[in-house]
């Protein structure tokens, strides 16, 4: 029996990238979907020999170029040495494209309360930090740097999905990969299926880490089978996203983890350009009674230096003073660095993104600007709602309604969320986001308004603070107490995202009797209502001989020497029209309007 090599086995072993062994694989016309995927021993022999005789040309090729005969050593007193140390010149690249490189993954840790989140970060952060860091954490900023196999990895300490979302609620996408914990002795609970409904909705990769398996009753293939009946596929059952068995406790796999997240993050292959003008996103941000407001960021891309001037949303400062996760002094941080900045004029929001500028006066007038649209941008919030979700679809976007669906028990949920989903057809879809029981929550708020989403809540109600914050994000909220209700109301939102039949309705002709030229204007077509009626905001085309020579828009109406908005058969009339003066006498004018016409389910 032929034993199967997993891509990313077969790369370490042989220390290539798994890009390179997929680019081999592609050209052996081998299908691979991914790093993951497995192939055959025999076709990994063959991968082998590839890579390994590429190796042995670019030896020999080393060697010829450094091989010289005496001859040419004295015939040859320009070397070309300086070739390859223009090459080596990031620093003033020739190409017009900004040079890429390789920046530190951002990490984000989420799962169910009790499953040892905080037990992982806590190993993580105490065995991964290099040697001159001893002595832990010296001030805790929200964000810090672990160091795995000298490559960096940067973690969110961030209180739970709620915060994760509600970055992402504001337009700050920062987490590149989640670490999904769930405990092996529970399995997947209620807030674990919360935390996939948020990562699903960001659509961010994820790595499972399947913790506590030193513990009796431990199921870690119980877990696997939940999340697959979720729509989470692992590896070994059917799919593709990594499940790495840990103890964090006892420190178990741990290090097989960030094996397992580094290299999801090599076929990210996550750029960033430390020459790019300095843009990023706050994480946390506090008053400091002797600070003043100290915000944490994470540095996007370019590179952000002490001195910097820095525009927020809110608010605006010169960069006083930077440090590392640690508490160090920085001079400049790079892509992916987390820094806290000394030196605001105020509080920023977590969540807000920032940007260099050259001057101070440019931030005060950017903020002062800020501020006077501040209540117009307000009411002009994006705002998901039955009636307008088809406005809201971006040019191109296949309609789909998204919906979050809480009821009061689960009998009511499962009963709902069938119905609503066998609503669902070829021209419009229906999402359901998340769905769970009990009252609607802040979280279920961010969620939606991140998603776009209407929430749906039978025989349940907001809390204060979900009402708030939804009446502050524009998002719907829709109660109800009968079930046929929801479905109905459902059904005409869905209608509504069905595109309109567009129908042509023919008002009347005139015909063209006589041609006049005014300067400055054009050519008038002085002409004879013959039938119907002609509305100045009506299309025409014009026919001649029986074919259609031009199509448009009337741009002038004119009785005798007054404006008209519509004329009646019989009567006369002058029309020049958008776009085209070539008239003749003899030409038909045919008036028409565009009707759009709802459409049903």
């Amino acid at each position: 029996m032929n034993n199967k090599v997993r891509i990313y086995d077969l790369a370490r072993k042989l220390n290539k990238t798994n890009k390179e062994l997929i680019a081999v694989l592609q050209q052996l016309d081998i299908p691979v979907k991914s790093h993951s995927s497995s192939i055959d021993e025999e076709t990994a022999k063959i991968v082998e020999n590839i890579l390994t005789e590429e190796k042995k040309v670019e030896k020999v090729e080393e060697v010829k170029e450094v091989k010289i005969s005496p001859e040419k050593k004295q015939e040859a007193p320009k070397p070309e040495a300086p070739k390859p140390v223009k090459k080596n010149k990031p620093s003033k690249p020739e190409q017009k494209e900004p040079l890429k490189y390789e920046r530190p993954p951002i990490i984000t840790v989420m799962g169910h309360v009790d499953h040892g989140k905080t037990t992982l970060l806590d190993n993580i952060r105490h065995s991964s930090i290099a040697a001159h860091e001893a002595g832990g954490i010296t001030q805790h900023i929200g964000a810090y740097v672990v160091v795995h196999n000298g490559k960096e990895i940067v973690f969110l300490d961030t209180p739970g999905h709620e915060a994760f979302t509600a970055m992402r609620a504001r337009g700050a996408g920062v987490t590149d990969i989640v670490i999904l914990v769930i405990g092996a002795d529970d399995g997947v609970m209620p807030q674990t299926r919360e935390a996939i409904d948020h990562i699903k909705a960001a659509g961010v990769p994820l790595v499972v880490a399947i913790n506590k398996i030193d513990k009796q009753g431990a199921k870690p293939d119980r877990v696997r089978q939940q999340l697959s009946e979720l729509g989470i596929f692992t590896e070994g059952w059917g799919g593709e996203v990594g499940a790495v068995e840990i103890s964090a406790k006892q420190g178990i796999g741990v290090d097989d983890l960030l094996e397992r997240v580094l290299l999801e993050a090599e076929m990210q292959e996550l750029k960033g350009n430390p020459d790019a003008s300095p843009e990023g996103v706050v994480i946390e941000a506090r008053l400091d009674k002797g600070k003043g407001p100290v915000a944490t960021v994470i540095v996007k891309d370019g590179t952000l230096k002490a001195g910097d001037i820095v525009l927020f949303s809110s608010t605006w400062g010169k960069t006083r003073a930077l440090f590392d996760w640690a508490g160090k002094g920085l001079k400049k941080a790079g892509p992916s660095t987390p820094v806290e900045i000394l030196g605001l004029d105020g509080v920023p929001n977590p969540g807000e993104s920032f940007r260099v500028v050259k001057t101070e006066r440019e931030a005060r007038d950017a903020i002062a600007q800020a501020k006077i649209n501040e209540r117009g941008t307000q009411s002009e919030a994006k705002k998901a709602s039955f009636e307008d979700l088809y406005s809201n679809l971006e040019e191109g976007q296949a309609p789909n309604l998204n919906l979050v669906v809480k009821c009061d028990v689960q009998g009511s949920l499962e009963a709902l969320c069938a119905s609503l989903e066998k609503l669902a057809t070829n021209e419009v879809g229906v999402a359901i986001v998340h769905r769970g029981v009990g009252r609607i929550a802040e979280s279920d708020v961010m969620l939606a308004s991140a998603s776009n989403a209407v929430i749906v809540g039978f025989n349940v109600r907001p809390d204060s603070n979900a009402k708030r914050v939804a009446d502050l994000n524009g998002v719907e909220i829709r109660i109800y107490n009968v079930i046929y209700d929801v479905i109905d109301d459902v059904k005409a939102a869905m209608a509504g995202l069905l595109k309109p039949v567009l129908r042509e309705d023919t008002l009347g002709e005139v015909e063209v009797r006589k041609l006049f030229r005014v300067p400055k204007v054009g050519t008038i077509a002085g002409s004879h209502v013959t039938r119907g009626i002609v509305k100045r905001t009506a299309k025409v085309r014009v026919i001649r001989d029986g074919v259609v020579i031009w199509d448009g828009k009337i741009a002038s109406l004119r009785h005798e020497k007054d404006e008209a908005r519509e004329l009646k058969a019989g009567m006369d009339c002058g029309i020049s029209l958008e776009g085209f003066q070539d008239f003749k006498e003899g030409d038909v004018l045919e008036v028409y309007d565009v009707v759009e016409e709802k459409r049903t389910l």
